[in-house]
């Protein structure tokens, strides 16, 4: 057994994601967490709000509210909605915390004492008609690099590439829509990213042979075109008061404390049971630990170059990622998801119409890992009606009613396995451990292929050897088969867990069966699980597993979200 830290990135506060963030960094590591615990690991997933920034003082002030209200109200939305889509969080906290405060106050401390921090003097765009200054998310321009006209003053999310508001061409407020803006001094603190750079370069090179292209690419381009030296701290009310003399009346940056989210949270979580839990067991000295994170490809420079860099000017011995998934974009009917334009599906209401396991699967399936994948209601309502109504749903409900009519509500016994079963066996071990391989690499994509492709077979065999006419010459053969099929209901149970809890539990509880007592992966062996349940159990029909979706719902699901393009 090891241990496996999984973190994904952390979303901002300001409303509930929509489902290109789900698939972006959410929802896989929540598969992944689920699996690592099913194959027998010791598992700790961190997640939480990101809540400091500009975002949230404009979001409060539109409101009516306190920054601290507006950010009570989304922090209980955003867990409400985790917990509707089954994410399995063992914390889901805040980066506002006092916990998070204390070690982004440690960190900042060692980084000055180590010589990384400076001191300067910066020229900062102000809005005459806001009366505030611009924090570089609340300046938008066109980009010098691409000519994208909607990038932020922080990133261009066109071309990725990291900007100063300064830089900016035709800049305005995006608070206001103001372009009266002036360029004024003040003070500020930088991380000197340039000295850190040899070393940073160094571990970076060390994960070529592990990391996805899409992380690993852009940590080397950000290298190869050598780093800047970056402001830490800002001029705003809202954020974790600078612990320097001289700067109290500054914050910092939301991007230096953000990160450091994740100790934080940890500790958060440690702090519930001090008793029973240690937050350094997982971050300092932790020689026994495997972290693995998850996030979007525009998210990749600060977790890949700024946070690494961070711990490594501590001189301290912290748990450095060691696996990064970049994921790539998911697109909404031709368009792009954007939370700000409400455009597209998002999490919330996605769960009002349709449970989360049918968009879980959609999701999973459609990973958008090596590139952008597209969401059209389209090929969800197909998925959705194929593979789940019409694959697994279809043969549950066979089975189980053939069996109940034809037999009685428990494993019929008699029969003897055939040759028949013994190639059902063989194919299902190697599709099964094909899909352990990609769930154990992340290649969710492939996995959820193979997933499908082991319920097919499921559906062929029951297909050839046609139960419903041998019942009536050979009850015995037919007992056989159906024992065998009823098996394969709780097989395809456990396999689905990480991807679809809420079906996996509905399977095995109409054999009577709890995921949690019947969920090991580790050395899954059709051959034994195919007999586990003995003739004798008992099992009920119930509800089927899924509901088709119609044409019209489907068109009616185009007319309702697809005007938002």
């Amino acid at each position: 057994m090891s241990k496996i830290l999984i973190t994904s990135a952390l979303p901002y506060i300001n409303g509930v994601p929509h489902l290109g963030h789900m698939v972006g960094c959410l929802l896989p590591s929540d598969v992944y967490a689920r699996f690592m615990r099913m194959m027998g690991h010791e598992v700790l997933y961190i997640a939480g709000t990101d809540e400091h920034g500009t975002t949230s003082e404009v979001g409060a002030l539109k409101e009516g509210l306190s920054v601290e209200e507006y950010c009570d109200k989304y922090y209980n939305q955003h867990k409400a909605t985790y917990k509707a889509f089954n994410l399995s969080f063992d914390c889901f906290g805040r980066t506002s915390s006092e916990q998070n405060k204390e070690i982004t106050y440690h960190i900042f401390e060692q980084l000055d004492k180590n010589g990384y921090i400076e001191e300067r003097t910066i020229k900062q765009v102000y809005s005459v008609d806001d009366k505030r200054f611009l924090a570089d998310r609340y300046i938008t321009g066109t980009c010098p690099h691409c000519g994208y006209d909607k990038a932020r003053g922080d990133q261009c999310e066109n071309c990725t590439k990291v900007l100063e508001p300064t830089e900016l061409i035709n800049p305005r407020s995006t608070i206001s829509g103001s372009t009266n803006l002036e360029v004024r001094e003040t003070k500020h603190l930088f991380l000197n990213l340039p000295k850190i750079e040899k070393d940073l370069s160094e571990w970076v090179a060390q994960k070529e042979p592990y990391w996805p292209d899409v992380a690993y690419s852009i940590a080397q381009k950000w290298l190869k075109e050598g780093l800047q030296e970056r402001c830490i701290t800002r001029d705003l009310k809202w954020g974790f008061p600078v612990n320097k003399p001289g700067y109290e009346d500054k914050v910092f940056y939301v991007w230096f404390d953000a990160p450091i989210g994740y100790i934080g949270i940890t500790k958060q979580w440690a702090d519930e049971k001090p008793e029973e839990r240690s937050w350094q067991k997982w971050w300092l000295n932790a020689d026994d630990v495997r972290y693995v994170e998850f996030m979007g490809k525009d998210n990749v420079p600060f977790h890949a170059i700024f946070f690494p860099a961070m711990l490594l000017g501590t001189k301290e011995k912290w748990t450095f990622v060691d696996y990064l998934k970049g994921m790539s974009y998911l697109t909404f009917e031709g368009g792009k998801f954007s939370k700000s334009e409400q455009r597209g599906v998002f999490a919330d209401k996605a769960i009002e119409e349709f449970p989360a396991d049918y968009w879980r699967y959609w999701l999973m399936a459609n990973a958008p890992e090596a590139s952008d994948s597209s969401f059209t209601f389209d090929g969800f309502v197909g998925t959705v009606n194929k593979d789940l109504n019409g694959v697994l749903g279809n043969f549950v409900s066979r089975v189980l009613k053939m069996t109940a009519s034809k037999i009685g509500a428990e494993v019929p016994a008699g029969g003897e396995m055939t040759s028949v079963e013994n190639e059902l066996i063989a194919n299902l071990q190697e599709k099964t451990d094909n899909y352990l391989r990609y769930m154990e690499n992340m290649e969710f994509r492939k996995a959820l292929a193979e997933l499908r492709a082991i319920w097919v077979e499921g559906n062929n065999y029951i297909s050839v050897t046609e139960p419903w006419t041998v019942i009536k010459e050979n009850p015995e053969r037919a007992a056989a088969i159906l024992r065998v099929c009823i098996n394969l209901i709780r097989i395809f149970g456990i396999l689905s867990a990480p991807i679809m809890p809420t079906v996996a539990q509905d399977m095995l509880g109409k054999l009577g069966l709890s995921i949690d007592a019947h969920s090991g992966l580790k050395g899954f062996n059709i051959a034994d699980e195919i007999g586990y349940l003995k003739p004798g159990h008992k099992f009920e029909v119930g509800e089927p597993l899924f509901e088709r979706i119609t044409p019209e719902r489907c068109e009616e699901l185009k007319a309702k979200y697809g005007s938002k393009k």
